[in-house]
């Protein structure tokens, strides 16, 4: 019997654009589709552009180059629409009858449109930045705030995450711009979050999807796209967030093994026991065979890494063909790595393992999650104290060093620290390490 909550893909695959709902666009052909305007838009964006100068996971680059936002979210986008392209082959057999399958074909320009947006509202200096928004509220001096907030904002600022913060960036009406923020489509917006609901639900892992400010928005675009509402500000994901999801775990996964083998954390031999893992005894044969013909040790790396990204790439799309049902039933657990092959997913989690035990706990990475918890809370502490009282001396002065569109006098405060941490999370970590030291007296301007 047919779920009568199910989604459907006539209405999941949505062009309508949030803010120009009653926008008639009279194209006169199909130069672009409004999807690939959506790619665009992000394309030449100035938040897109700063993701150069932040941090990965890796300290940005002195003579050796390793990922960092901005080359990351293309690799993503890139693996995205391989994603995309597999899963269409297979829904168009399925689906070959129905008035809406041209829609189908669409699905890979929005999950690579999602798939660059996917980190824009991550604070600069990696992971370890949202946690030093989160933990300054948590365990820092903005725990005086409290008292002054509601129980739901509170939630949301000891909970900072930068999913809800990227659909923020990119549907929030901010000063003197226009309504609708970066005015994307629906189905683009609604596959970009990861976690479909409120703070209220973040739970011990702290994820959610949208701060309190932006809810009314995403339940616009969850009920356009027919998203099933299962509580109270929580909802069941779009099914292209499985894509660009498993489009992320992919990439950071085997990137930070090829950057760590690059900068020399992890040894040549290591690397290719462990990546060899993902392929059965014939497969194997033929790439050890191939890179029998290499010598350079990071070529032999980066031939694997393709390997393996394209083995991931099947494995992930044969698993959303296999569980679409459940997934437009909104009954799917987990992610599309969890519920791949035996040995492809083993090896995966052995590349995880590896991981975390020698790759983010690198002294490198560890001095970059502590410089960046430093100079985060520093100016998380200065400039709320400077939305907190603008009419000293130095709150003026610090307040002019703000981009016009965050309104530092917003008429409630959880809006002014809000325009501190878009502020802040806008930041790359090159600009955030200059203001900190000019904020100490560490630099000057050049005269």
């Amino acid at each position: 019997m047919e779920n009568a909550n199910r989604m459907q893909w006539d209405r999941l695959i949505c062009d309508k654009r949030l803010g120009m709902e009653d926008y008639t666009d009279a194209k006169s052909g199909g130069v672009r589709s409004d999807f690939q305007r959506d790619y665009d838009r992000l394309i030449f964006s100035s938040p897109f552009r700063r993701l150069q100068n932040k941090t990965q996971v890796f300290p940005l680059p002195g003579s050796i180059f390793v990922h960092n936002r901005l080359t990351h979210s293309l690799e993503v986008s890139c693996v995205g629409k391989s994603l995309a392209n597999e899963v269409v082959k297979g829904l168009r057999e399925k689906y070959a009858d129905e008035p809406w399958l041209k829609k189908l074909l669409e699905i890979d320009e929005i999950v690579a449109a999602a798939c660059l947006a996917h980190d824009l509202g991550n604070p600069p200096f990696g992971h370890s930045g949202e946690k030093s928004i989160s933990s300054y509220f948590k365990e820092d001096d903005g725990q005086s705030l409290e008292s002054m907030l509601t129980p739901r904002q509170w939630c949301d600022l000891i909970h900072f995450e930068g999913n809800a913060n990227s659909f923020r960036l990119l549907a929030h009406q901010f000063k003197g711009r226009r309504k609708g923020g970066f005015a994307m489509t629906y189905s683009m917006l609604a596959s970009i979050v990861k976690y479909p609901y409120s703070s209220k639900h973040a739970g011990e892992k702290g994820k959610f999807g949208f701060f309190t400010t932006e809810k009314e928005l995403f339940e616009r675009v969850a009920d356009e796209v027919g998203l099933i509402k299962l509580d109270d500000e929580m909802y069941c994901r779009h099914p292209l967030v499985y894509l660009v999801e498993a489009a992320d775990d992919i990439c950071y996964q085997i990137m930070d093994i090829e950057d760590a083998h690059k900068l020399k954390i992890l040894g040549t031999r290591e690397v290719i026991d462990l990546l060899l893992g993902f392929f059965d005894d014939d497969r194997k044969a033929h790439i050890k065979n191939v890179m029998d013909r290499i010598d350079d040790k990071n070529e032999k790396i980066g031939y694997l890494r393709s390997c393996i990204i394209g083995e991931l790439v099947k494995e992930c799309s044969a698993t959303f063909i296999s569980n679409e049902d459940a997934i437009l039933n909104g009954e799917f657990k987990g992610g599309l790595i969890d519920h791949i092959g035996r040995r492809v997913h083993d090896s995966y989690m052995n590349c995880s393992k590896m991981a975390f035990a020698k790759i983010y706990r690198a002294s490198d990475v560890v001095d970059i999650d502590l410089a960046g918890n430093q100079i985060i809370a520093y100016l998380m502490k200065k400039l709320i104290d400077a939305v907190l009282y603008p009419d000293k001396n130095y709150s003026q002065l610090l307040l002019r060093k703000f981009p016009q569109q965050y309104d530092v006098y917003a008429p409630t405060l959880f809006e002014k620290i809000q325009a501190v941490i878009d502020h802040i999370s806008g930041m790359t970590d090159v600009y955030a390490l200059d203001l900190y030291r000019k904020l100490n007296g560490m630099s000057l301007p050049a005269v």
